[in-house]
């Protein structure tokens, strides 16, 4: 098998993991049935993931016919613009309720955001910060919503006054 060939069947494996990775944080926001679920999280983990490989992919094709100073590469350019589309796909999930003037939907614009990062940690080989990343995603999803919950249902349950013994 050629190199080329081989690079890019690595590169169809990544996106197994980001879509999986993705798919996992995409599955909560799901059962919490959010607006932006599973295969939102999934395409933005591996749109992301596509973007800074296919990026790294051009840099290096590009260097073989290029002299090696007139070709300038910024990979936080990149970042900046995945970042700035995840964001603009984020602002279409929340709104604000007028009835109760709540904001709803912040929590799965900034899970939008995580699964895109996640999906560059596994575009650059790492993936132990990826599938790290993906738990604590998990855990402030599940386990700290739990305890928010809690703590709110402490805070607005009312208090029974206490009674004076009788005289």
């Amino acid at each position: 098998m050629s190199p080329e060939l081989e690079a890019e069947f690595t590169v169809l494996l990544q996106t197994l993991v980001a879509m999986v990775l993705g798919g996992v944080v995409g599955w909560e926001r799901e059962a919490s049935r959010k607006w932006a679920g599973f295969r939102t999280h999934m395409m933005v983990c591996l749109s992301s993931m596509l973007f800074i490989k296919l990026g790294q992919l051009l840099i290096q094709d590009s260097m073989g016919g290029f002299p090696a100073e007139s070709f300038r590469a910024d990979p936080a350019h990149l970042l900046t613009a995945i970042a700035t589309g995840v964001a603009f796909l984020g602002a279409g999930t929340i709104f604000r309720d007028a009835s109760n003037h709540q904001m709803l939907g912040l929590t799965t614009a900034a899970s939008l955001l995580v699964v895109a990062s996640i999906g560059i940690a596994v575009a650059i080989d790492k993936y132990v910060i990826a599938v790290g990343s993906t738990l604590i995603a998990l855990f402030i999803l599940n386990v700290l919503r739990m305890w928010e919950s809690k703590l709110i249902k402490n805070q607005s349950a009312p208090t029974t006054p206490e009674k004076s013994p009788p005289s």
